[in-house]
């Protein structure tokens, strides 16, 4: 790995660091506004594709989060962008309420499947179309391969275990666009002007937030928040560079610990 650089850029996590859906993590909200007036650039990327990037952001809004929808890089961007490089016409697992973010997308007479989080659509006869079409040639698109999320009333299973189960049936091997791969985080960082060597991840997900970023060249800080379960930080190799409470935890050691204040 390139030696640490100056800190340039926070890239920061939003559902389980920021929120739980419509309740903001404590102190959330002043964290950030500490964390915009040191000399950085703060970017926030998800991997929630329950919703577009327009919902998403009138939701951080409602709950007073400082932020601008540009600022926001989701996992539905990267998949969209990979479409449009491939030229292919996806069937698309995802909820109705994420469908905005593909607009202009041709889907008719499919040949390319895309997964997301998708619990109304995950159902057989759904899945089964899906199989046959990766059968048939069919690349599959995974938007990520998460395990599970976390909900007011607790753990829920994420897009990965469908995504598996499609992957072991028709012995294939989906192409994964969102956190924890590395092109992922290159690619949130491409208009920031800094390199790997110059940022860090915060979020509550050790393999995918944390993992990913520090497999890209970050630093990774660890949320017990959100998905957090108790030891997730000794499930990656190697370890978070830090683990906190919460997010407004990690600002502060980021504010009095990582910035160059000569």
């Amino acid at each position: 790995m390139a030696s640490r650089r100056a800190l340039k850029a926070v890239l920061v996590d939003l559902s389980g660091t920021l929120h739980i859906e419509d309740a903001a993590i404590p102190g959330a909200q002043e964290a950030l506004a500490r964390l915009r007036r040191a000399p950085v650039a703060v970017k926030f990327v998800t991997n929630t594709t329950k919703e577009c990037k327009r919902t998403l952001h009138e939701r951080l809004r409602r709950l007073k989060f400082d932020i601008e929808e540009q600022e926001i890089f989701t996992s539905l961007t990267a998949a969209r962008n990979l479409l449009e490089q491939k030229v292919v016409r996806p069937l698309l697992l995802v909820e109705d309420s994420a469908l905005e973010d593909f607009a202009g997308i041709e889907t008719s007479d499919p040949n390319a499947v895309v997964i997301g989080l998708a619990p109304d659509h995950f159902n057989y006869q759904m899945l089964n179309k899906a199989f046959r079409l990766i059968l048939d040639g069919a690349p599959l698109i995974a938007i990520h391969k998460a395990r599970y999320y976390k909900k007011k009333d607790g753990l829920a299973l994420g897009p990965g275990p469908f995504v598996t189960g499609l992957e072991y049936a028709t012995d294939t091997q989906a192409t994964v666009v969102g956190k924890p791969e590395k092109t992922f985080f290159l690619e949130a960082l491409r208009d920031l002007n800094c390199s790997p060597e110059e940022a860090v991840m915060i979020g509550d997900d050790a393999r995918d937030d944390v993992g990913g970023a520090q497999n890209a060249g970050m630093l990774g800080i660890l949320v017990k928040t959100g998905k957090y379960r108790a030891g997730d930080e000794g499930k990656i190799n190697p370890p978070p560079h830090l683990t906190c409470e919460s997010f407004p935890e990690a600002v502060d050691h980021i504010l009095t610990h990582l910035l160059d204040t000569k």
